[in-house]
């Protein structure tokens, strides 16, 4: 793929040639990252997509750790899916997997004991959706190889680590014409549905800003034997220090602010502050148990990253991180308008029209008058169902129903890379003391003419839900 790119390597953020005392400015070159893209026009569009209707989706499914046997079960609940194939690493998991399945009508194939059992897996010609929810590392390799199998992908975030996967990514869909949608459930998320359609409806005016963020103590997770596969977590936290793990704050406000459809992010700066507490865990559990000795003596990223972002209509996002530091969970989710505003975290969720937050009841007129179609469709359901609240089952349902629906995707490939990239721009910027970092426009122009998101049902929602006795 690197041949088809343009041959130069651009560090951001250094002020032309940079030059202080007669020297270069000191970078890392090995944090250099692509920008640029591939020369020339998108080779084909894939925003607004609709791919040919399936009337059944077959789904093979790699991963089964933390979130896919959760995945699992979802799906077998939705009409007109078939759960063909499972796939792990370890037999165990597949195992204990399929068991989530009896007396339904699925009986999937079982792939396992290789790090490869995956390939033979998506090589089927009987599947239709991958859905992938592996460590990082695996998921644009596995992404693209389903799109060249001729599966569309359904992929865990972050959907890429670097600038070069976010392409690669790009290029596949378009030339395969599969879709690759990160599953950024945030999106499908209550409050975060409502807001959108206040926005689409027009209640907030002009988006002039909007907030996000990942705040959550993953510490004790992290370091936990027993939690992460070959604590392949807490190695991602080590030697990049940025913004890990965007894209749940970032993905619901990007969709309010029409990004990638009619706006585009036009540069970002981020500021680290130090490690206060990884490499001190570290230390502390080495001292008595030798295991730990390994993770003692990193560079961890540090505990806070805060990120500004600047869109092409000069709209302006900060999306924060922080998985260390003892402090409440939230994602912020807060859009500024210039009539109205909203802020989800701390809760409860609360909108304000001026000065003056809305009452109690005056919140219920305006959830009853907003609240979009796929949530008086599912949402029920979805709550019942489970999965973060609910927001997983919409999300999975989404998908399927506008499968079967030969309907455009909700997100598409364009927002998996735009949205992952914001973690190695960020590293970017922080390693160059905050400078800005100019941000891939991924669509390659087509942002101009892209429609909004649209989440009402879009002729569809003619997908049920099988619930279980």
């Amino acid at each position: 793929m690197k041949n088809n790119r343009r041959d130069f390597l651009r560090v951001t953020g250094l002020g032309g040639l940079g030059l202080i005392s007669g020297s270069l400015l000191s970078c890392d070159t090995s944090q250099r990252v692509l920008t640029g893209g591939p020369v020339g026009l998108q080779r084909f569009n894939m925003s607004g997509y609709a791919a040919p209707k399936l009337e059944t989706v077959r789904i093979g499914f790699i991963g089964l750790g933390m979130r896919g046997p959760q995945a699992v079960n979802r799906m077998s609940q939705i009409e007109g899916v078939e759960i063909k194939a499972l796939c792990d690493l370890r037999p165990e998991s597949v195992e204990k997997t399929k068991a989530l399945l009896e007396n339904t009508s699925h009986d999937p194939d079982l792939y396992s004991g290789s790090d490869y059992a995956w390939k033979e897996m998506v090589d089927r010609d009987d599947l239709d959706l991958i859905y992938i929810a592996t460590p990082w590392e695996w998921h644009t390799p596995m992404a693209v190889y389903a799109m060249n199998a001729g599966k569309h992908a359904a992929v865990e975030v972050p959907a890429a680590k670097n600038i070069d996967e976010c392409w690669e990514l790009v290029e596949t869909s378009e030339r395969t014409k599969k879709h690759c949608m990160m599953l950024e459930n945030c999106c499908y998320d209550f409050f975060e549905l409502l807001t959108l359609n206040m926005a689409r409806q027009g209640f907030f005016g002009d988006i002039i800003h909007g907030e996000g963020a990942y705040i959550h103590d993953l510490i004790d997770l992290n370091f936990d034997k027993n939690g992460y596969e070959d604590m392949w977590r807490l190695r991602e936290n080590y030697e990049r220090n940025g913004n890990l793990y965007p894209t749940h704050g970032l993905g619901p406000i990007c969709q309010i602010m029409n990004i990638n459809r009619g706006d585009q992010m036009d540069y970002l700066t981020s500021l680290s502050s130090n490690d206060f507490h990884m490499a001190a865990k570290a230390r502390e559990l080495a001292a008595d148990d030798s295991f730990y000795e390994q993770f003692t003596g990193k560079d961890y990223r540090g505990n806070m990253n805060t990120t500004m972002i600047k869109t092409m209509n000069g709209k302006s996002i900060m999306v924060q991180h922080d998985v260390s530091s003892p402090r409440p969970y939230s994602r912020i989710h807060l859009v500024s308008g210039t009539e109205a505003f909203a802020r989800k975290w701390p809760t409860p969720e609360r909108v304000a029209k001026g000065h003056t937050w809305l009452n109690e009841e005056e919140f219920k007129e305006l959830e009853a008058r907003y609240t979009p179609e796929i949530v008086k469709k599912v949402g029920e359901m979805a709550r019942k169902v489970g999965g973060h609240g609910g927001m997983d089952f919409i999300m999975d349902w989404r998908l399927i129903d506008c499968l079967r629906n030969g309907l455009p995707l909700d997100q598409d490939v364009y927002d998996a890379a735009l949205w992952s990239s914001i973690t190695p721009l960020s590293v970017d910027s922080v390693n160059n003391r905050a400078q800005s970092v100019d941000v891939p426009d991924f669509t390659r122009g087509g942002w101009k003419g892209n429609k909004p998101v649209d989440i009402s049902l879009q002729g569809g929602g003619t997908t049920e839900v099988l619930l279980k006795s």
